[in-house]
C-alpha cells in the first residue's frame, strides 16, 4: 500500500508538469475545440504518453484503495472506503484515455467540423461529466472515509486532508464558471498528493497493529 500510493502520486505530479510543458495543460482546455486538437496534433506522441501515465497513475489508487481498506479498523467508514477509492481512480481513468484513444483519430478525420463535434461531445461527457466531476467527488469522498476510518490521526495531517478534498471538490463548479473553482482544485490536488505521501510514510503510526490470529487448539 504505502509505496503504491507514493509511486502513484508521484507519477501523477510529473505527467501534470510534463502536459503543463507540452500542452499547455489545464489551460488549454478551456480554449475552442479547434485550438486543443490543433495542439495536441503539435506534439501527439508526448501528450498521448503523458496522459498515458496520468491514467496510469489514476488506475494505481484502485489496488491502493483496496490494500488500505484492508488495514483500517472494522467499521462502516472502512468497508465503504474501498469501493469508492476504487470508482475514483476507474471514473478518472475512463475520463483520461480519451486522450491517446481516441484523439488522435479526431486530428486526423478529413471532417475538421465533424472532428471538433465530437470532440466537444467527449469532452463534456468523458472529461467534464465521468473524469473530472466523478473524479473529484469520489476523490474527496474516499479521503474524508480514511480520515474517518482512522483511529487516530495528527490534527495536521487531518486538516490537510478535509482542507484538500473540498479544495477537490469545488472542480465541480469550474463548468459554471465559479471564479477560482479551477485554482482551488489545481491548489487542493497539490495538498492532496502531499496527504497521501503522509498517509504512507505514517501508516505505522496512524494504523493499529493488529495482533497475529491465535490458532485454536482441540482437547
Amino acid at each position: 500500500m504505502r509505496w503504491t500510493l507514493i509511486v502513484a502520486v508521484v507519477a501523477a505530479n510529473v505527467a501534470f508538469a510534463g502536459l503543463s510543458a507540452t500542452f499547455g495543460y489545464p489551460g488549454v482546455l478551456a480554449e475552442p475545440p479547434a485550438r486543443i486538437l490543433a495542439a495536441f496534433a503539435a506534439h501527439q506522441g508526448a501528450v498521448s504518453a503523458w496522459f498515458l501515465v496520468l491514467a496510469a497513475s489514476s488506475l494505481a489508487l484502485v489496488p491502493g484503495a483496496v490494500l488500505l481498506g484492508r488495514l483500517l479498523p472494522p467499521g462502516p467508514a472502512a468497508s465503504l472506503s474501498t469501493p469508492v477509492g476504487v470508482l475514483a481512480g476507474l471514473v478518472q481513468v475512463l475520463g483520461l484515455l480519451r486522450w491517446p484513444y481516441a484523439v488522435p483519430a479526431l486530428v486526423d478525420a478529413p471532417d475538421p467540423r465533424a472532428a471538433e463535434t465530437t470532440f466537444a461531445a467527449l469532452h463534456g461527457y468523458l472529461g467534464t461529466g465521468v473524469g473530472e466531476t466523478l473524479g473529484y467527488l469520489l476523490t474527496a469522498g474516499w479521503t474524508v472515509l480514511v480520515l474517518a476510518a482512522l483511529p487516530r490521526s495528527p490534527r495536521w495531517f487531518a486538516a490537510l486532508g478535509i482542507g484538500s478534498a473540498l479544495a477537490i471538490a469545488a472542480g465541480v463548479l469550474t463548468p459554471l464558471a465559479v471564479p477560482g473553482a479551477d485554482l482551488a482544485n489545481f491548489a487542493g490536488y497539490v495538498a492532496w498528493s502531499a496527504w497521501v505521501v503522509a498517509l504512507a510514510a505514517l501508516r505505522d503510526r496512524l494504523l493499529p497493529r493488529r495482533a497475529p490470529a491465535v490458532p485454536a487448539h482441540s482437547g
